[in-house]
């Protein structure tokens, strides 16, 4: 069974196949292909979700498929049932589900436990939907007329200022490998990359292109995008002050953005905190494209789960 809980899931080739078919049903929505003709696919949210939520459930719809929205809340997960006998349940009702949780494990339990492909939507550790919608909005915006694809990525610097240990910067460390993108992170002391990332890097037989220092604007220097994240994550609220004071001299300002090539690109994964991780002036700039990423996320979500549909229909 084919699952997609991290970006290298897919193969470099097999990614590209996900962009490519992403801008096809992007073209025209309306007559999007009946990959999911009939199937019911869960959506299981431990967190609360805008985005994901709608991206995924009209998606799903769009292929003929039919979403069943589940609050851990309000299953028996919420009183305590075990993740290997819920994801044995579901896998009798369902034909895949997609989970947006809090640790990674519990979207791996569900893939070894369960009989149906599993899709993370967002751990604490990666979120690779995202990463792939954000990629997917670079080429658009970079490839050739006659080459659409992520070869265009390939020596494109990005930099991401803030928590450099969040679930963000993972999936970007991964993915920049992955496709070839040299990723400057740039953030205070102890929020650097983790141990865990980086080993996922090496079993993945990649080769890590990221660097991390302290200073914001060296990272930023001739970037060709600059990304950031808020800093207090869910389930993180008790450090909420204590990472909104550490974190002040990486909030991305016009200032911060005229350090990157002149024709830099500002991206955010939504929702954001203007006066915090981003100034108002940026976030509304022209140079921000946050609701073309939002945008996309239906598209290459809808490429991913029809991806899938087809390696696991060969198997």
């Amino acid at each position: 069974m084919r699952h997609f809980l991290k970006e290298t899931d897919f193969s470099y080739d097999e990614a590209c196949e996900v962009f490519n078919l992403a801008r096809e049903l992007k073209a025209d929505r309306y007559n999007t292909p009946s990959f999911l003709n009939r199937q019911s696919w869960g959506l299981l949210f431990y967190k609360s979700s805008t985005r994901t939520r709608v991206s995924f459930e009209v998606g799903i719809n769009e292929m003929r498929g039919f979403p069943v929205v589940l609050n851990s809340q309000n299953t028996q997960i919420g009183r305590g049932e075990s993740v290997e006998d819920t994801a044995k349940v579901l896998s009798r009702f369902l034909h895949g589900i997609i989970i947006r949780t809090f640790a990674h494990s519990i979207v791996e339990s569900f893939a070894s436990e369960g009989s149906i492909p599993v899709v993370n939507a967002l751990t604490d550790f990666l979120h690779p939907c995202q990463i792939y919608s954000d990629f997917f909005t670079l080429i658009e915006r970079w490839s050739p007329t006659d080459s659409f694809g992520p070869e265009c990525l390939k020596g494109r610097k990005i930099a991401f200022l803030g928590d450099t240990a969040c679930n963000m910067a993972n999936s970007l460390i991964l993915g920049s490998a992955l496709f070839g993108v040299e990723l400057a992170l740039a953030g205070p002391d102890g929020f650097e990359p983790g141990k865990e990332i980086q080993g996922l890097v090496k079993a993945e037989g990649l080769n890590p292109t990221f660097n991390f220092s302290n200073d914001a604007h060296a990272a930023v220097k001739d970037a060709d995008m600059v990304y950031t994240d808020v800093w207090v994550s869910m389930g993180m609220e008790d450090e909420a002050a204590q990472r909104i004071e550490l974190m002040q001299p990486y909030c991305v300002t016009s200032d911060i953005m005229s350090a990157a090539k002149k024709d830099a690109l500002f991206m955010h994964c939504l929702p954001a905190h203007p006066g915090q991780e981003v100034s108002e002036e940026v976030l509304k700039s022209p140079q921000s494209i946050v609701f073309d990423q939002a945008e996309n996320r239906l598209h290459a979500q809808k490429a991913i789960l029809g991806k899938l549909a087809r390696l696991n229909l060969q198997r």
